[in-house]
């Protein structure tokens, strides 16, 4: 196990550079932890500004697709809980995150937790000391569409991660997380 978490680190590292290479920019320190961390971004989130609530955009079941099905590796047409959501302190946006979690995969408790809708995936795993771990996926710039541009009142570009949280050898959700390039550099 430990060369398997360090060649995952060592990828993020090199995907990481690749990244600022690739961008023409480097990034701060807390950007690069936000985006490669195996952590919680909940929990980092609430280190930097104190407890950091949620607010759902969007949330709703439906059938995996074929493209929702290999993301979450589940069946075609087997249901999923769909999430928008945008984490923020007070007024001011800090991360947008879309999550697909599917049903079959969750306790009642859990499922009765996402459906109430604002509380963090972070804390809802924390709440019910569901062992897991995240495993990133991709880290990219991605441009935003206006749902975004009207969220954080920018056009710049986004930093973007996606990624899955595994329990027992499963995917019990997969994650994409975004937030301005401008955002994070001071901290």
């Amino acid at each position: 196990m430990p060369n398997d978490k360090n060649e995952a680190n060592k990828r993020l590292i090199e995907k990481m550079n690749d990244l600022e290479k690739d961008y023409g920019q480097k990034f701060s320190n807390t950007q690069k932890i936000l985006l490669t961390t195996d952590g919680s971004i909940t929990a980092i989130l609430d280190v930097l500004y104190g407890k950091i609530s949620l607010f759902t955009l969007d949330q709703h079941f439906g059938t995996a697709d074929a493209d929702h099905a290999k993301l979450v590796n589940v069946n075609e047409g087997d249901e999923i809980n769909f999430r928008e959501v945008i984490m923020h302190k007070g007024a001011k946006p800090l991360i947008y995150a879309i999550s697909h979690v599917p049903l079959g995969r969750c306790s009642e408790e859990i499922c009765s937790d996402l459906l109430r809708a604002d509380i963090p995936i972070g804390r809802i795993l924390k709440n019910y000391k569901i062992e897991s771990r995240r495993e990133v996926n991709n880290i990219f710039i991605e441009k935003p569409d206006e749902k975004l541009q009207d969220l954080f009142k920018t056009d710049e570009d986004f930093l973007a991660r996606d990624y899955v949280i595994i329990n027992n050898d499963e995917i019990l959700m997969w994650i994409k997380e975004m937030f301005p390039v401008s955002y994070f550099t001071e901290i």
